[in-house]
């Protein structure tokens, strides 16, 4: 177990006083990796305040460079970073915050060829990416890696946020949504647009999900959703349960591989190797 420095007890002495971190929960954040994917607007947030509370390793993936239109919610990024690569920009602002974090940064693009050994050996994963293709794959490959999931979704004035445990009795994301929905049925931020601090309020509540579960404390998502809408400023929590017929973790299950969605949520291939 790490053990912390003079300048590490000042620097996370307001986690240290909390009864339910103290000393030994800050070793065990400084010990954690966390993977994000995304590092746009929910996992500018996310980043921010993984590193902020001593995630020891967190690791980045984002294939794209930072354009003007996304600073008005991606806070990682400012506008010198305009052209530049999201996930060193990311890199780049969080190792200033946090010099005590290892900062992974895989600038590429997520792909079933990739996914299992990004996510095998971490902690906790978070999902900001922005498109049902690559929620489920995240999802799948979690629930086949044991690994915990924190996911969230954002549109216009409404985001909605779960935490997905692996094991058995725990619902997967297809108990959620079966099957990505038919193409033009959800618009994407950039058809219907977003306001960029409901954005923030979501990553936030992910970095809450992902430091409670590297903690071991207090309760989490992990058979409900919240609900977040902007206008009312209302939160809801609807329940969630296990679907036996779930075609991931049902009793009869017929996704046993990881499955990679087209553009369009056609399937385009299953890759082996899942368990």
């Amino acid at each position: 177990m790490i053990d912390l420095t003079e300048e590490q007890i000042q620097r996370y002495s307001r986690h240290v006083l909390l009864s339910e971190v103290g000393v030994e929960g800050q070793r065990k954040l400084l010990s954690a990796s966390a993977l994000v994917i995304g590092a746009g607007g929910l996992g500018s947030p996310v980043m921010f305040y993984l590193a902020a509370g001593g995630v020891g390793r967190i690791g980045i993936i984002d294939s794209d460079v930072v354009e003007l239109s996304n600073l008005q919610r991606q806070i990682l990024h400012g506008t010198s970073d305009v052209g530049k690569s999201k996930a060193l920009s990311a890199q780049a602002t969080v190792t200033e915050l946090n010099p005590d974090c290892q900062i992974e940064v895989f600038d590429q693009r997520l792909d079933a060829a990739n996914v299992r050994e990004l996510i095998q050996g971490c902690d906790v994963v978070l999902d900001g990416s922005d498109n049902f293709p690559t929620r489920f794959l995240v999802a799948d490959c979690c629930r086949f890696e044991n690994v915990p999931l924190v996911s969230a979704a954002v549109l216009r004035f409404e985001g909605q946020l779960m935490t997905i445990l692996p094991g058995v009795g725990n619902p997967c994301y297809r108990c959620f949504i079966p099957e990505p929905p038919p193409p033009g049925m959800v618009p994407s931020c950039q058809e219907a647009g977003v306001l960029g601090a409901v954005v923030g309020v979501l990553g936030t509540l992910q970095a809450v999900e992902a430091l409670k579960l590297l903690l071991d404390t207090g309760s989490v998502l992990s058979h409900e959703m919240l609900l977040y809408e902007a206008i009312e400023g209302r939160f809801t929590t609807v329940k969630r349960a296990r679907d036996s017929a779930c075609p991931l973790c049902g009793d009869q299950p017929t996704i046993t591989d990881l499955v990679e969605y087209g553009p369009h949520c056609e399937v385009e291939l299953p890759v082996g190797g899942a368990e």
